[in-house]
């Protein structure tokens, strides 16, 4: 059975050695930050644990799992699930006469069968094949455990199970050398045959129902995969159309898209109308309306029309092979909440085997005869029904689920911190154009001033601006290019963040900025000022334009409020949000924007290094802050803030910088975000809470708690079974996120 060890010969050579951190797994160790190399193996519990073949985590006995997010036709099911099923179906076929076998005896059932010697020797036969080949891997695990001094769940069972199958085996091959305390009434030393294969049958039971409920876990990738066709039909350059693998298109083929067919790849539409399903990126099920000059994502559904698509990435570079990679990452990491069970589970084994030791010790002086077959009894009771896989499997399960659900509704979460932390937030901090806005503006107005012309101005301004890199140059350049104006050359280049921009063109000094920057170069505005109050008051950004040191007109750039917008702010506002407004517009742009959003904390001509300040402010006054923009200049604040939040259609920098990433850019999606972390959080803590309790009272009952009062006292297979339920139960609990409402 393959584990983590250095030694282990098939690493690729140019990564790292397999490891485990030396530091033990619960606590005392930071998650791995940096991907984990192709065809490495991972523990879902303990996030120090690299291994470079399956077997299991030598930290905490579970199954390891591929680092690889899973592909397209992969199959649900992993080898270990498969061995585990076969073993659990031969040992429950053994251990269901065994289990007749010993209970019938007692009512002289199988006296026919002969001498009660011969039906302990059946007994024997039946359950050894079951405790040493059944319960193998835990055997082996708890070993490992031991070697590594890392004691886990498999510990226990090992020790219980073991101990109960060699003290039967003892008695049946040497009953001589058990004492009076060992004897029952009849002088009989008791054998628990039937306890042992009935626990290692549970406890297999309990492994191929956790192994496949960790399997649905990763149920959101599987379904996002399936999304993609396996084929697409090319159109060649004669024309011709046929069907090729999905390997096979590159950027440039042209595809059809016929109704009912799922789009291949990202591309760009050349041809045709069609009603594409965005849900995939949008969470929202109405379907969106296609023409030429379209983006489409890869992955959505074509419900209605024809479409002729240009392929713009293909492969690992699709929209839906980044979701798939982001969700993958983000199920890899930890909670801060999980430190916590980490704490717990610490110093759990040692405690339980102590408690195992004590409670023998007990029943051994003061228990009732045969007083040291009890405490055997007892012990064994103690060290099957403890549980610290629960404890372990309570975070990265919902984690999982909570992360592969919100991919489904077009959020992604970097990591598992930013998910719990969301939960928490109590101001949303919004940047204005492309997150409020379409953020794609366009040339509302060109007014010049006395002695310029209109078309001159705009040439000029165009010419500077295309060197630019501000949302508000393309504005300027695409409203020349539209009224077929030329756009010459410039020269001598200079920009100011936030403040404006200035070029030589064709031997003019040409300025483009804001009232104080044409001020500082000593140049009058004379009544520009007015009009551009007028503008702004409508909701436009104005640019002041100077030429050769003259003021030369007033340049308005207009970008639209999203149409989803205002349902988002309204429902995030009811949801108890402060909501704060930073915008580098003027202030009354901004505030125009504000008001028709209803956003009373707006803060205007915030220049880009001042964002991060803004956020840093609100977090001192004792807010937990999130952030939304999508430019490059919102990185640095996104990443001040205690969860960033990226629009996905912004610049690649700002999705890096972020926590939650909205696919599509639809704020809509940050209420949807924000429910789940809240729901994956109360989840998080419901499976602590019950596998807290759970340890709480089933230790002490099979301790023997309850026997001097009401005479109870656990069996060691109830005890399995338990066992075995905890950790089901804390799995399944979690899968409820993926059917919660967001």
């Amino acid at each position: 059975m393959g584990g983590c060890n250095a030694e282990t010969p098939s690493r690729p050579a140019e990564a790292e050695p397999c490891h485990a951190a030396e530091s033990a797994c619960h606590g005392e160790s930071a998650p791995r930050s940096e991907a984990p190399p192709a065809g490495s193996w991972l523990c879902p519990m303990c996030p120090d644990v690299l291994a470079w073949e399956p077997g299991a985590c030598p930290h905490c006995g579970m199954a390891l799992e591929p680092a690889d997010p899973p592909t397209a036709g992969e199959p649900e099911e992993s080898a270990e699930l498969r061995d585990m099923r076969r073993r659990f179906r031969i040992s429950l076929a053994l251990t269901l006469p065994l289990f007749v076998l010993a209970m019938g005896g007692m009512g002289g059932l199988f006296s026919g069968l002969g001498s009660p010697a011969l039906r302990l020797w059946l007994q024997a036969a039946l359950a050894t094949p079951v405790v040493l080949w059944g319960g193998w891997p835990f055997f082996a695990r708890g070993w490992a455990s031991l070697r590594n001094r890392r004691l886990n769940m498999f510990t226990l069972i090992a020790l219980g199970t073991g101990a109960a199958w060699l003290a039967s085996a003892a008695a049946l091959l040497a009953p001589g050398l058990f004492p009076a305390t060992f004897r029952d009434a009849m002088g009989h030393v008791p054998v628990y045959f039937e306890s042992a294969a009935v626990i290692v049958t549970l406890v297999l039971l309990g492994q191929v129902l956790e192994l496949r409920a960790r399997a649905r876990t990763g149920a959101a990738i599987r379904e996002l995969l399936s999304l993609a066709p396996s084929t697409a039909r090319r159109i060649d350059d004669d024309g011709v159309e046929r069907d090729v693998p999905l390997e096979s298109v590159g950027v440039g083929d042209r595809l059809r898209v016929r109704p009912g067919e799922a789009l291949p790849v990202d591309g760009l539409v050349l041809e045709g109308h069609g009603a594409v399903d965005e849900s995939l990126v949008t969470g929202e099920p109405l379907p969106v309306e296609k023409a030429p000059g379209d983006e489409v994502v890869g992955g959505t559904l074509n419900r209605h029309g024809s479409l002729v698509m240009r392929a713009e990435h293909v492969g690992a570079d699709t929209l839906l092979a980044r979701i798939v990679r982001r969700v993958a990452e983000a199920q890899r990491t930890r909670a801060p909440v999980q430190r916590v069970a980490d704490a717990v589970a610490a110093w759990f084994v040692p405690a339980v085997v102590a408690v195992a030791f004590v409670a023998a010790c007990v029943w051994l002086v003061w228990g009732p005869e045969p007083r040291a077959a009890h405490a055997l009894l007892v012990a064994v009771s103690v060290l099957i029904v403890a549980c610290p896989c629960a404890l372990g499997l309570a975070t990265p399960m919902s984690i999982m689920v909570g992360t592969g659900r919100g991919a489904g509704a077009g959020v992604l979460f970097r990591d598992a911190a930013s998910l719990e932390r969301l939960a928490q937030v109590d101001t949303l901090v919004l940047d204005k154009t492309g997150t409020l806005t379409e953020g794609r503006p366009a040339l509302s107005a060109v007014e010049p001033a006395s002695g310029f012309e209109a078309d001159a101005l705009l040439s000029l301004a165009a010419a500077v601006e295309r060197a630019s890199e501000h949302p508000l140059a393309d504005a300027v350049v695409e409203g020349a290019r539209e009224r077929g104006l030329a756009v010459p050359a410039c020269s001598d280049f200079r920009a100011w963040p936030g403040r404006g921009v200035e070029a030589r063109v064709e031997g003019h000094d040409v300025l483009l900025g804001t009232l104080s920057l044409l001020r500082e170069r000593g140049i009058e505005p004379g009544g520009l000022p007015e009009r551009v109050e007028v503008l702004r008051r409508e909701g436009a950004s104005a640019l002041f334009a100077a030429v050769d040191g003259r003021a030369a007109g007033v340049l308005a750039v207009s970008d639209p409020i999203k149409p989803t917008t205002p349902e988002a702010i309204r429902r995030l506002a009811d949801a108890g949000l402060r909501l704060v407004l930073l915008s580098g517009d003027a202030s009354a742009t901004a505030r125009a924007v504000g008001d028709a959003l209803g956003i009373e904390d707006v803060r205007a001509e915030v220049l880009p290094d001042q964002k991060a300040e803004v956020v840093a402010e609100l977090r001192a006054a004792g807010h937990v802050v999130a952030m939304a923009g999508d430019g490059i200049n919102d990185a640095p604040a996104l990443a001040a803030a205690d969860v960033g939040i990226a629009m996905g259609s912004g610049a690649d920098v700002a999705v890096e910088s972020a926590g939650v990433t909205l696919v599509r850019g639809d704020l809509r999606g940050i209420g949807r975000a924000r429910r789940l972390s809240r729901a994956t959080l109360g989840n998080i803590r419901q499976n602590l809470f019950f596998a807290f309790v759970y340890n709480v009272l089933g230790v002490p009952i099979a301790a023997g708690i309850l026997y001097p009062s009401l005479g109870l006292l656990l069996h060691p297979m109830l005890a399995a079974a338990a066992m075995s339920l905890s950790s089901v139960s804390v799995i399944t609990n979690a899968l409820r996120l993926r059917r919660v409402v967001i």
